[in-house]
This record gives C-alpha cells, sequence and structure tokens, in this order.
C-alpha cells in the first residue's frame, strides 16, 4: 500500500519545550487515519508542520512520495479546531475569495460552491454575513472551504465540534463519501466514538512522543484481555457461581429469576474459551458468549496509564 505521507523521526523544539520527539508515521493513501493524544501531547504541532505553517528542527516529511514542499500545500486542506472566517465578510464573497487562494478560478469557484451549497442545504446563506450565522452554520461553511478545491490530503481537528447530532451525522456522511472517491484524511478528535465509526487507523501521541500507531482492528487484537460476557439460562444459578469461581475469575455476575437468566463476565487466563463454552453447556442453555473487544477508548486510556507508570 502506498502512503500518502509519512514524518520520519519529526522533532520540533519551542525554547526548551519539546513539542516533538521523533515522530514517524505512515499515513495510508485513501484512508482515514485518526490522530489521537492528550490536549498539549504535540498533535497540533505535527498538522502545523504538514501544513508548513512552522517546520521540524529534525527529520523529515514526504507527501505522496516526494519531500514537502512548498507547491505541495495546494493538494492539502485544513480545518482547524479554531475557525477562522471573516465575520463581517458575506458568505458567497468570502467563499469564493478562499477558493480562489486555493488555485481556482472564480467560474469553477461558483460551479463548485453550487454543488456544496446545495448538497448542504445552504444555499439561501449567500448573502448572510459570518457573524449572522449560528457557530454550526459557520462551520458549514468552513467544512466547504476546506473541501472545495478537491485536495490529495484532508486535515480536520475536531470537525464535529460545535455540530448538533443531526449536521454531525450530515459532516461525518460527507467525510466518508470523500474517503470513498479517493481522498486520505488524517482526522483529530477527542471524540472516541467518531474514531470508532471513522478510523482505519490510529497513532497515539503522547508528551511529544509516538507511543502507538497501526490499524486500529490489529491494535485492539493486541489489546484483547480475554474477557467474555456470557448469558446462561439455569435454574441453580448459585451452584453453577461456585463452580465458576472455582475455575475461573468471575469479574461480575446478576441473576434474574424470572427468566431464570444469569449474566456474568469472566477472564480467563489464557485463551481457553473452547473449554469454557463446553463446561457451560454442561450444565445450563448457553444464550450469549461473547468475547468483549476493547474499544478506542479504552485503549486511549490503558496506554497513556502505562506510559504515566513506566515514567514513573
Amino acid at each position: 500500500m502506498n502512503n500518502i505521507l509519512v514524518t520520519n523521526e519529526v522533532t520540533k523544539q519551542f525554547g526548551s519545550h519539546t513539542a516533538l520527539k521523533n515522530v514517524s508515521l505512515e499515513i495510508p493513501e485513501n484512508s482515514i487515519y485518526g490522530l489521537l493524544g492528550p490536549n498539549g501531547a504535540g498533535k497540533t504541532t505535527l498538522i502545523r508542520i504538514i501544513n508548513q505553517i512552522t517546520y521540524p528542527d529534525k527529520g523529515s516529511v514526504y507527501f505522496n512520495g516526494e519531500p514537502l514542499k512548498s507547491e505541495h500545500i495546494t493538494q492539502i486542506g485544513y480545518l482547524p479546531e479554531e475557525r477562522g472566517l471573516y465575520k463581517s465578510m458575506k458568505v458567497g464573497e468570502q467563499a469564493l475569495y478562499l477558493a480562489q487562494l486555493k488555485g481556482l478560478s472564480k467560474a469553477d469557484a461558483r460551479k463548485r460552491l453550487k454543488y456544496w451549497f446545495e448538497k448542504l442545504e445552504i444555499g439561501d446563506w449567500w448573502n448572510k454575513k459570518i457573524q449572522e450565522l449560528s457557530k454550526g452554520m459557520a462551520q458549514k461553511i468552513q467544512f466547504v472551504v476546506t473541501v472545495l478545491h478537491e485536495p490529495k490530503l484532508l486535515i480536520f481537528d475536531e470537525p464535529f465540534s460545535g455540530f448538533d447530532p443531526i449536521n454531525a451525522n450530515l459532516i461525518k456522511e460527507q467525510i466518508l463519501n470523500l474517503k470513498e472517491n479517493g481522498t486520505s484524511i488524517i482526522f483529530s478528535t477527542h471524540r472516541m466514538e467518531s474514531v470508532e465509526e471513522l478510523c482505519e487507523y490510529i497513532a497515539l501521541i503522547h508528551q511529544s512522543e509516538k507511543i502507538l500507531d497501526g490499524k486500529l482492528s490489529d491494535i485492539k487484537k493486541a489489546y484483547k484481555n480475554n474477557i467474555f460476557k456470557i448469558g446462561v439460562e439455569i435454574e441453580n444459578a448459585d451452584k453453577l457461581l461456585i463452580e465458576m469461581r472455582d475455575n475461573f475469575q468471575v469479574l461480575s455476575n446478576s441473576y434474574d429469576i424470572k427468566e431464570r437468566q444469569l449474566d456474568f463476565k469472566i477472564q480467563l487466563p489464557t485463551n481457553e474459551s473452547k473449554e469454557l463454552l463446553q463446561f457451560l453447556s454442561s450444565r445450563a442453555n448457553v444464550n450469549s458468549f461473547v468475547e468483549t473487544i476493547p474499544s478506542a477508548n479504552d485503549i486511549f486510556i490503558k496506554t497513556i496509564q502505562n506510559k504515566g507508570i513506566a515514567h514513573e
């Protein structure tokens, strides 16, 4: 698989503060790549380097197989967390101006703006001033001017901030459509549910260093801890629970007398799920037997905590 962006041991310091330390990433083409980390981890500094707003003190960045150069900026779209629209300008006038800064002719810009304004149902905002719009409405305009020049790489920093659920879902659909049409996307967010829904790959930056990266599905498999949620139908739940506790680590349990349903969570020392299922099937009707896969949020928290322990 080809990479749209590669960073090799990128380091950046501001005075005595190290914002990034030897950060190496590979962003595959036509993927949605989650850039994660606590506040102050170094994510924004890395994004600014990719956008050539600032430059690394050490290391290198490659865009589409070439060393990152000034002309590549026209192939990158950046939606910052802090929006940058001119409040006193009219929506249409500003959108045309920003589109031309990205290299579009006025005619092409009008054509593409018409398409996006219709798609997002904002056509009647053309002559409104930005200051007349709500935060969510202004963010729709910012999204449009970010994607309008059809860049190869899009960088979204908290793109759903300020949106109600309906408009957040609308923007999410457009992000997925852009990816399906060949755009590569870096997605920076604190919303782990959005990571689960959108990202194929993730990297976790903490205290200026990359501490985790890879395909999200592979990382989840690596973080599995042999915990199973199980539901069985049985008359004598107490007897089974005694047997279970003698042989396995039962983390929690509950029993519905009316339904004769015993639900419990159990952790196995190794991958003994087959033996456990056989054990239960000989004593009860097994209604559910599901291994719990850690969420992106679980992985985020556990990795940060482990990193903190390692530093102590």
